[in-house]
């Protein structure tokens, strides 16, 4: 699939901390490390989706975060969402925290989106090249997440969400 079929969205607390305040900026120019494999989302199960996430954490030097069945579900009603509506789309179902809120979580939310990538390890890789996708995906102020891809539906596209979560504290200064 060529590159201007594939698009990105990210959304996280940025605002209130400056993007590049992530430790690690100069990893961000750095060939990213992308786990191998071609998952599909028909094949993503919590062990698959740790392993991949967490590796690619680790290889960028950070910790493990946890996975949050709130989140996942917040994640894959999203997913869902954007395949049946054919778009890329932070604000479809209601922002971010209204989305998460119908699930019962509390805490700080970082969001990113990804479409036309078939597999979890394009998705990645895309979100690692893209400096506002990789604050979030290596943030250390988010411990824990949930990510779900969709594809079928009215749109021939897949479609990849993943939700990080956190201590609000943590984004206060």
């Amino acid at each position: 699939m060529n590159n201007s079929r594939r698009k990105f969205l990210s959304l996280s607390l940025g605002a209130l901390v400056p993007l590049f305040a992530v430790s690690g900026c100069s990893q961000l120019f750095a060939p990213p490390y992308v786990p191998e494999g071609k998952t599909l989302p028909s094949q993503l199960n919590t062990p698959t989706i740790l392993s991949k996430i967490n590796a690619t954490r680790a290889a960028n030097g950070r910790r493990a975060w946890s996975y949050n069945a709130k989140l996942a579900r917040a994640a894959q009603t999203h997913a869902r969402l954007m395949v049946s509506r054919g778009t890329l789309s932070h604000d479809l179902g209601g922002k971010l925290r209204e989305r998460v809120n119908v699930t019962g979580y509390v805490g700080a939310l970082g969001e990113n989106l990804a479409q036309g990538q078939s597999s979890l390890e394009g998705a990645i890789e895309g979100w690692l090249n893209s400096p506002p996708h990789r604050a979030t995906l290596l943030s250390d102020k988010f411990s824990e997440f949930g990510l779900a891809g969709a594809s079928g539906g009215s749109s021939s596209s897949t479609y990849w969400a993943l939700i990080a979560g956190g201590d609000m504290a943590l984004w206060i200064n």
